[in-house]
Order: C-alpha cells, then sequence, then structure tokens
C-alpha cells in the first residue's frame, strides 16, 4: 500500500525518504503479531530516531509525528499546532474509551498514574493546552527550539531507568532536556484505536482500524480512502440471516447516507425499509389502520399518552413483522434503527453468537443486540452454554435485534394495532416482564422468547442531552390530539406545550 501510494505521490513532496525492511516478518521473542517485546520497542524507537535526525539534517522547522493507525480529520490540526509555540505538542486524539495519546500522572518509575485531571480534559469538561507528563501516538516537534536539540527517542538518556517503552523513553528524553509536553483539546482532531493485548491477531488489529473508522462517521463526515491506493473491493453479505432490515425516515437522509456507508464498511448488506412517518398521519389514517391505543395507556414513567412519532415507529416495525410473516415467511431475520453505533468487532461477535445459539437449539423468538436495560435491580439469567446471552428482562429501546418467523407470527397474533403501545413497552409485555400487570392483562398469551446480548452490540449514536440529539419519537404531538406537542424525553425532565405556548411541567 504504501509502496503504491509512494510512486504516485513522491512528486508532491519536497523530500521522500522511505526505507522499507521485507525481512525479517516477525521478532524472534514475540508472542504474536501484537506482542511488544525488547526488540519491537527498539526498533520503532531506531526508526523514529532516524526520521527525527533526518529532520534536522535538512533543517525542517517542524517534525510531525503520526502512527499510521491514527486518524488526523481536522485539516487545521497542523497550522493549529504551530500557533501553539511550544516544543512537544499533541492534538488530543479520540477513541472508543478513556484512553487518549497523553497522560496526566506518571509514577516515579514511569508507570502511568490515574489522577483527577485526565478525565475533565478526556471529555472536554476543560478546555485548553494543558501540560502533561506524557504525549504519544501523535505530536508535533519546534525544532526551531533550542531545547528541541536534546529531544532523543534512541538510545535512552544514559541516566534512563524506566521501562524499554518507546514513549516513556521519549518522555524522559523530553524531562532531562527541560522540554514540557502539552496536549490541545480545543478542538475535535481525529481518532485512533484502543490499544490491543499481546494476544491479539492482525484480524483483530484490522477490525479495531475498522471501528475507529466507523466512529468518525458518527461525528462528521466518512474518512475517504486516498485516491492514490486501490481499495480492496467490498463483498456484503446478511450475514447468515434471511433479511437485514434498516429502518429509516425518508426525511432524515442524512442517517441513512451514514448507516449504509457504516454498513458497506462492514461489508453488510440490508434492506432499507422507509420508516412510517408518525407526524403525517392523519386521524382518518389512523382510523383506517383500525388503531386504538391501549385502554388507560400513560407512559409509566411522566404519565404522558402516546406520541404520534411512537405510533410511526410501531407500525414500522409493525410493517417488518408482516413482511417477515406473511410475505416472506423469513426464518431469521436482523431488525436495526438507524441511530445507532457499532460496537468494536460486531460482525464477528454477532455471527459468533448466532452460531452458538444454532449448535445448542435455543428457542428463540427475539433477541436484542441494543436496548435500554430498565430492571436493574437484580442480574439477568445467563443461558446455558451460550457466550454472552441472557434472558431479557424489561427494557427500552429497539435499537437492533433478531427476529425468527415464530417469534413475528406472536406478535402478529397479539393483534397490537387494536390496542397500541409504544413499541418498546409492547415487547416486554409479550414476554411477560413489564411492571404494569394491567398493561400485560390485555395479551395473551405471553410467550415470546425473549434474550439479550450481553454486553451489547449496538449503542445510540446519541443520547439525551448529547449535542446533535434528535428523537422523533418522542419530540411529536400527542397521537390523538395536533394541539398537544410533547417536547420531553424518557430519560429527562418532560414538559408539555399547548396550542398557546404556555409550558406546563
Amino acid at each position: 500500500v504504501l509502496r503504491e501510494w509512494l510512486t504516485k505521490v513522491q512528486s508532491l513532496y519536497h523530500y521522500v525518504e522511505w526505507r522499507p525492511q521485507e525481512e525479517p516478518s516477525e521478532y524472534e521473542d514475540e508472542e504474536g503479531p501484537k506482542h511488544w517485546t525488547n526488540l519491537r520497542y527498539e526498533h520503532v524507537m531506531k526508526l523514529r530516531q532516524a526520521a527525527l535526525e533526518t529532520a534536522r539534517d535538512m533543517w525542517a522547522d517542524y517534525f510531525l509525528l503520526v502512527d499510521c493507525d491514527n486518524l488526523l480529520t481536522n485539516p487545521d490540526v497542523l497550522w493549529k499546532l504551530m500557533k501553539e509555540n511550544k516544543t512537544v505538542v499533541a492534538p488530543m486524539m479520540d477513541s472508543r474509551a478513556a484512553y487518549s495519546n497523553f497522560w496526566c500522572g506518571m509514577t516515579s518509575q514511569g508507570y502511568y498514574k490515574r489522577t483527577p485531571a485526565y478525565m475533565p480534559i478526556r471529555r472536554r469538561e476543560r478546555q485548553g493546552c494543558f501540560s502533561v507528563p506524557m504525549v504519544h501516538s501523535s505530536f508535533l516537534v519546534d525544532l526551531r527550539k533550542q531545547a528541541s536539540t536534546q529531544l532523543a527517542f534512541y538510545p535512552p538518556h544514559p541516566d534512563y531507568s524506566w521501562p524499554f517503552d518507546d514513549v516513556i523513553v521519549f518522555a524522559f528524553s523530553a524531562r532531562m532536556a527541560d522540554v514540557q509536553m502539552y496536549v490541545c483539546n480545543r478542538e475535535t482532531y481525529g481518532y485512533f484505536p484502543v490499544p490491543l493485548r499481546s494476544h491479539n491477531s492482525l484480524q483483530d488489529d484490522a477490525d479495531s482500524f475498522l471501528h475507529s473508522v466507523l466512529e468518525v462517521m458518527v461525528r462528521g463526515p466518512p474518512i475517504e480512502p486516498s485516491v492514490y491506493v486501490s481499495v480492496p473491493e467490498k463483498q456484503p453479505d446478511k450475514m447468515g440471516f434471511d433479511e437485514v432490515f434498516m429502518i429509516n425516515l425518508l426525511r432524515r437522509s442524512d442517517r441513512r447516507e451514514r448507516m449504509l456507508r457504516t454498513l458497506w464498511e462492514q461489508e453488510i448488506t440490508c434492506k432499507i425499509i422507509n420508516a412510517v412517518d408518525g407526524r403525517a398521519l392523519n386521524a382518518s389514517q389512523v382510523q383506517a389502520l383500525g388503531i386504538s391505543m391501549l385502554p388507560g395507556y400513560s407512559d409509566p414513567y411522566h404519565g404522558r399518552p402516546l406520541t404520534k412519532g411512537e405510533l410511526g415507529c410501531f407500525l414500522s416495525h409493525y410493517n417488518i413483522w408482516t413482511e417477515v410473516c406473511v410475505c416472506r415467511g423469513l426464518q431469521t431475520s436482523l431488525v436495526i434503527e438507524d441511530d445507532l453505533r457499532f460496537e468494536v468487532f460486531f460482525k464477528r461477535r454477532l455471527q459468533n453468537l448466532m452460531l452458538e445459539v444454532k449448535m445448542q437449539g435455543l428457542d428463540w423468538d427475539l433477541i436484542y443486540i441494543g436496548r435500554k436495560r430498565m430492571q436493574v435491580d437484580h442480574p439477568e439469567k445467563s443461558v446455558p452454554k451460550i457466550h454472552n446471552l441472557v434472558e431479557a428482562d424489561y427494557s427500552y429501546w429497539t435499537l437492533g435485534y433478531m427476529m425468527s418467523l415464530q417469534g413475528a407470527k406472536k406478535l402478529l397474533r397479539a393483534e397490537p394495532l387494536s390496542k397500541m403501545l409504544p413499541v418498546d413497552e409492547f415487547l416486554p409485555v409479550m414476554y411477560n416482564k413489564h411492571p404494569v400487570e394491567d398493561y400485560m392483562s390485555h395479551f395473551e398469551p405471553r410467550d415470546l422468547r425473549a434474550f439479550s446480548a450481553e454486553p451489547l452490540l449496538v449503542y445510540p449514536t446519541h443520547y439525551t442531552g448529547d449535542l446533535g440529539y434528535i428523537s422523533d419519537t418522542e419530540t411529536s404531538t400527542v397521537w390523538d390530539n395536533e394541539t398537544l406537542l410533547w417536547a420531553g424525553f424518557r430519560s429527562g425532565p418532560k414538559y408539555l406545550t399547548d396550542s398557546s405556548g404556555m409550558v406546563n411541567l
């Protein structure tokens, strides 16, 4: 890949130096390709030192180090770092966890030290450029500053006695040169993967990097591959399901495009289901569909009635169950909504789970892969002989679930349109785990066999209160009253606004 890229772009650069090494393909003391041995550390240190010395020899003003799995997404990152006027400064990198490319504390032996200063910086609760004892992976060195002449990756400083690790060796070098390191978090600069363990494979590494690519798309536009490299052709499939359904409102083209790209990157194909837009339904249409609200229903946590958004959401899922059962007779299907993010190794973990379910002959109707667990007082029962699967208790959300033909038949048999409640309330009713007995009394039998992946495989892209959070189900008018707007959320304050604009708690 690098050879192909350099062949096409080297004329665009003032100077390019490439030192390929095909052999050896492994280190004699390694346990696997992700095992960092002293020989591997030494090799990386020497490469970085050679690059640093080359920059000095050509009188470069700056030295920018970027690990190959770091995704710098901010096009102005270099200029912004230069403007900080620091000898060593790093752009804070985001990851799927608390991990980032800086330390706020270091022990007297050179190891990581947890401090209360780290998370406020990592979460951007404090924003700016902060002095820290360690930066790594991506950072800029100002070679114009005299103190930078004492910085070195290799060999370690004569007084060095800390762990033989490239980032710690460089941090010690900065300390001995009296150079303060800084990390900046004023903007989103880029993303990188969480380090894997020594037993992980190269495939794990590739999948982890892919997940970083997917995370970029949650907050911004996708990263496009360079036009100067050949990209392997994708081979999308349905992961062993008869169909993968993705629910999307036509007016939410941004979500549709992101989800299609995210699925394509993972080599997953899907059928787009145009969601029923509850906002566009009028009373006569609702009546023509034979829809009636469940007698006495109100939101168990906030006392509100069904909204038009929830009505549309229910019909969207109902239409899928009908297609699964009545139209196509699909044995197994996957249903996902368009506002979710995938966990790392999603496709592999889902396929492994379904393989175990099949091998053990589990009788199942529905398996959540994403949900909000509402009953947290007692642990859910694990399913014997199947890893990462539990019997589902009362849950909210229909982000993603697997559905069997038998399960779809049970849901349709309940005739839910004539006694409707939100779909994520209806499902727990059908597997007999809803806390309101009166709601359950309207549905017999309640024999849906429901399970859940644990840990979950998908999560929402945004939570209530997050920048960019939009709910099409709960921020809509009440199902049978065009003048009553419900503008609250299930996990926060609830407000009702009448037609005069008066707000009532």
